[in-house]
């Protein structure tokens, strides 16, 4: 296993259980405690993880583990919500995207859609996430913007006045909104209230709008709002969701399409 893999997998061990001893980590990853030790402390030193006797912890009460760290948790499921979210955007449309693991991927399903190669432009793509912009950046037929703002390190995502500026001025077809929440009462939501804050603005300068997010994150709750379910026209997740939960969703008219 390498480096940055033990490492993505330490990081997700710690998020889920909140804190780590050396010989459990150890004994979960098949690998030395003095291997452990070592990543432990390099991760303490990136701040990443609060170093303790024997063990490491997570930071704070709520902890959001950056984007470049997150391994592909419900892998095949993002990737089929992913591909049908893509097969909701028509060509020629504008469509933006918010930052986020299954926004990246709807980027990647958009990009080898092969009614997507040509066009003038075949897309336009909106984005304040940087890693998305960075990859279709290369794909001449898509006009690519991307709003000013600060980077957060933690999601690639910028953020602020710079950004509210851009999107201020635009409208889009179709908003997909990456979440960490999205509950019936308590509305779509991200760690972040900056982050938050320019998702929303997003939704408002959108025809429709469409949440990709897998079934853990259904039914959960975060800290900062982004916009109330009934703002949401879609809801695009993968099979395991329940019944319950998509007869609460259609209740206030958010239509869910399971993959």
């Amino acid at each position: 296993m390498s480096r940055d893999a033990r490492w993505k997998a330490l990081l997700d061990l710690l998020v889920e259980r909140g804190r780590l001893d050396v010989e459990e980590a150890a004994a979960d990853l098949a690998v030395s405690a003095a291997t452990i030790r070592r990543d432990f402390d390099q991760l303490a030193e990136q701040q990443m993880l609060v170093r303790t006797r024997g063990g490491a912890v997570v930071h704070g009460v709520s902890y959001e583990l950056p984007l470049r760290y997150k391994t592909a948790r419900h892998a095949s499921e993002k990737e089929r919500i992913a591909k049908a979210v893509a097969e909701l955007v028509a060509p020629g449309e504008a469509v933006g995207l918010t930052g986020g693991t299954t926004t990246t991927e709807v980027a990647r399903a958009l990009a080898v859609r092969s009614d997507l190669t040509s066009g003038t432009p075949a897309l336009t793509v909106v984005t304040n996430a940087l890693n998305i912009a960075n990859e279709l950046a290369v794909r001449p037929q898509f006009k690519i913007v991307l709003t000013g703002g600060v980077a957060r390190p933690q999601s690639y995502e910028l953020v602020g006045p710079l950004a509210d500026g851009v999107l201020s001025q635009i409208t889009v077809d179709v908003a997909v909104l990456g979440v960490v929440a999205f509950d019936v009462t308590h509305g779509a939501a991200a760690h972040d209230e900056a982050e938050a804050a320019i998702n929303r603005l997003l939704c408002e300068r959108a025809e429709r709008v469409i949440v990709a997010a897998d079934s853990s994150k259904l039914g959960q709750r975060a800290f900062a709002r982004i916009c109330s379910a009934q703002a949401v026209n879609t809801l695009v997740t993968d099979m395991a969701v329940g019944a319950d939960m998509v007869r609460r969703f259609e209740e206030v008219g958010v239509e869910v399409v399971a993959v």
